[in-house]
């Protein structure tokens, strides 16, 4: 799940930071497809564009301390 974009993102991670240094990415397989400057922007715009699940946000930065996982789910559970 995503693991591709994640792969891609950590292994172009410095030469993505010169690119868009501070902004939210919107990763798709192997290339950068959108970027915003909030995760609510990249958040609202990606959800109407593609399916969910099939993107990835990351937030482009140096270093490990914004590495998280989210997921959102529409699942409720009785």
């Amino acid at each position: 799940m995503l693991e591709t974009e994640f792969k891609y993102y950590l292994s172009h991670q410095e030469e993505l930071v010169e690119k868009y240094n501070g902004k939210f990415l919107i990763i798709i397989g192997e290339k950068v497809v959108e970027f915003y400057d909030s995760f609510e922007e990249a958040l609202f715009n990606s959800q109407s564009k593609y399916q969910l699940g099939t993107f990835l946000i990351q937030q482009c930065v140096l270093g490990e301390d914004n590495y998280t996982q989210t997921f959102h789910t529409r699942a409720i559970f009785a």
